[in-house]
């Protein structure tokens, strides 16, 4: 019996299994997409710096990696290059042009879907790798959608709370028989008035959070005080446990506190103050630094006030005068109906695709729920307007 040779030991194979024409185009697509994916993270990496532009050129060469697999397994075979898959090309379309969280988002689920699991002549490192990739592009993207979540969940939640409710408003008072100008003037009533309200509503709201969050910080004029404590009562502990620290454990963490103090000359009567201590010195955690990273990421995942209530006042806006448009272009009756239900209907499948792809999930499946929410509310609105209607008659 034959010994196999390298390519066909990283297979699986063995000389005795002849490899056929699917063998070889199959080999070939994966060797394609695996070129193709390398250049995505090369593009990626190109846009950005540091510790990120390092893990998207390690991915890369895990890809070059991969593409060496199917080069040793196709040997002579390999023929002229073929193109990536069509998603593979797109996604390398707007690495070069774009390179932001939306791109990274989209090389999540492309990594998600790598199918070496159940690919009989990949190794099961290859399969492994895939699955890793994955999670190591998840975390860069949700770097991505922290910066962003809190001025994009006001604008998305702007985006269709203005679409279904003015949709619904307009349907219902069309729907009861009123005139083209009265529907006209209440739809744009409904878009000034929400948008006011979703802007106000995401100020206080944002703005009350972070002061939730700031209030829970350690302040920097109880830090102050720490060098003129009483070291045999050592009141610092106390905080410590309320803080949540078990009575041994916010002793010693006390004791460790003044210990550095002291060592550093802070302490009242040992002279000069060469180390000032700080909140962290108040933090009732195990890794201080850890928790003060959090707090900032909090800070900064739930975003600006301001930025949020003028995201959400324009995207309100950019929402509620969709379902208004043909009755400014001089539509009336049904026509008018159906023009702004497809209208919206567009715009709630593109905002639910765009959700669905910044949260990692399927763009198609929120895009559909979405429509059904918004229709939904707009024909139970409209059922009532032609009732009200025909009561009125």
């Amino acid at each position: 019996m034959a010994t196999p040779t390298p390519a066909e030991r990283a297979a699986g194979q063995h000389p005795s299994r002849r490899r056929t024409p699917g063998d070889v185009r199959r080999w070939r697509r994966y060797l394609a997409d695996e070129r193709a994916e390398a250049a995505v993270y090369r593009d990626l990496a190109g846009r950005r710096s540091g510790e990120e532009r390092e893990i998207l050129l390690a991915l890369a060469e895990a890809e070059r990696r991969h593409e060496q697999h199917w080069l040793d397994l196709l040997g002579d075979d390999v023929g002229r290059p073929l193109r990536g898959d069509l998603r593979t090309r797109a996604l390398g379309w707007l690495a070069r042009r774009f390179g932001g969280v939306f791109v990274l988002a989209l090389a999540q689920r492309a990594e998600a879907r790598s199918g070496y699991v159940d690919e009989a002549d990949a190794t099961a490192a290859m399969a492994a790798d895939e699955k890793i990739h994955e999670e190591v592009v998840r975390g860069l993207a949700t770097r991505g959608r922290n910066r962003l979540s809190g001025t994009f969940r006001a604008a998305v939640f702007g985006a269709n709370d203005g679409l279904v409710s003015n949709l619904a408003l307009v349907l219902g008072i069309g729907a009861s028989g009123a005139a083209q100008h009265t529907v006209l003037l209440t739809g744009l009533a409904g878009l000034l008035a929400g948008a006011l309200s979703m802007g106000a509503g995401e100020f206080v709201s944002i703005r009350s959070q972070r002061e939730l969050l700031e209030a829970s910080s350690p302040a920097a004029d109880a830090a102050r005080a720490l060098p003129h404590l009483d070291v045999d009562a050592n009141e610092l502990a106390l905080v410590y446990r309320a803080r949540g620290m078990a009575a041994a454990e916010a002793q010693g963490h006390a004791d460790a506190v003044l210990a550095r103090l002291a060592a550093t000359g802070t302490l009242t009567g040992t002279g000069a103050v060469p180390v000032a201590p700080t909140a962290r010195d108040l933090h009732a955690s195990h890794d201080a630094e850890a928790d003060a990273g959090v707090e900032a990421d909090d800070l900064e995942t739930h975003g600006t006030a301001w930025g949020a209530a003028l995201s959400s006042f324009c995207f309100f806006a950019s929402g509620a005068v969709i379902p208004v448009l043909p009755y400014l272009l001089g539509l009336e009756g049904l026509t008018a109906v159906v023009v702004a239900a497809v209208l919206v209907g567009v715009a709630l499948l593109v905002t639910g695709a765009i959700t669905g792809l910044l949260s990692g999930t399927s763009p198609l499946t929120r895009a559909l729920r979405q429509l059904a929410i918004g229709f939904g509310a707009a024909a139970v609105t409209y059922v009532l307007g032609l009732a009200f209607g025909t009561t009125v008659a």
